[in-house]
């Protein structure tokens, strides 16, 4: 099964470092874009269109508020938040509302959060859509 287009804007480049290290080598991950920082993120998630996009968290307990705009604007997009400090990581994607799964901050938490963020299909973008029309 194909992950898809994952582009990497996590901070600090350390943790950059990691997540390429961890995905560059997977068959199924085809890696679009590199950000060194999140200040240009939806300017490269416009141009790269990516399925995914993991990105550093500040705090584990707040949805970072680049989510709610990217989501908005790019429905299908799944993002995975990581922090280094904490040792966790944070999965988001749009449905009715934007969700979150705990994810286990490791090679296998990484790379299980992409393969099953595919499992969550763009049918939840029309009934976003119909919603917002009534």
């Amino acid at each position: 099964m194909q992950i898809g287009r994952v582009l990497v804007a996590s901070r600090p480049r350390l943790m950059r470092d990691l997540v390429l290290a961890t995905i560059a080598e997977e068959p199924d991950i085809d890696v679009v874009g590199v950000g060194e920082d999140e200040a240009g993120i939806f300017i490269a998630v416009e141009q790269a269109r990516p399925d995914f996009l993991i990105i550093g968290l500040d705090a584990a307990e707040e949805r970072p508020k680049i989510c709610d705009l990217l989501l908005d604007c790019f429905p299908h997009l799944r993002i995975l938040a990581v922090q280094a400090e904490h040792n966790s990581a944070m999965f988001y994607w749009a449905c009715l509302q934007i969700r979150s799964n705990q994810v286990e901050s490791s090679e296998a938490g990484i790379l299980g959060a992409l393969r099953s963020g595919k499992r969550f299909p763009p049918e939840a973008t029309a009934t976003r859509s119909k919603s917002r029309a009534n």
